[in-house]
């Protein structure tokens, strides 16, 4: 199973944010283990560093960004996905257009998020951490 995991999802984990933590880090463990193969787009990583600065330190921030990337492969993202995120209005939010472009591009079943209305209209199902869970126990 092959999946990117959203911004949203990675600072929970990250930061620990409750009540959505113990999911989130039930995703992550299942990517370090090799039981799915977890994804996330080049671009979540600056801002996930721009947002941990209020919580961690320069240095800290670094650090847990690098573990995460031991854990989880990176899809990049170039001109030409920017500039088709740029065009492509039907996307209310530009960086989800970016995460639904880059699981388009690593085939990914799903894009594992919080924030569903905003892939509505993705090629790749989104679903909830929670849901997500359940789906790969059967």
């Amino acid at each position: 199973m092959v999946v990117l995991i959203d911004t949203n999802v990675l600072l929970d984990f990250l930061l620990g944010r409750e009540p959505y933590f113990s999911n989130a880090d039930r995703i992550i463990k299942l990517c370090a283990e090799q039981k799915i193969q977890g994804f996330m787009a080049a671009h979540s990583i600056p801002n996930m560093f721009y947002i941990l600065r209020k919580d961690m330190s320069e240095e800290t921030r670094r650090e847990v960004l690098l573990n995460l990337c031991d854990i989880l492969a990176i899809q990049a993202i170039d001109s030409v996905k920017i500039i088709a995120a740029l065009k492509d209005s039907a996307f209310r939010d530009l960086e989800d257009c970016l995460q639904s472009d880059c699981a388009g591009k690593i085939k990914a079943d799903y894009i594992v998020t919080r924030n569903m209305k905003d892939f509505e209209i993705s090629e790749i199902p989104a679903v909830l951490p929670e849901d997500f869970l359940k789906l790969i126990q059967h």
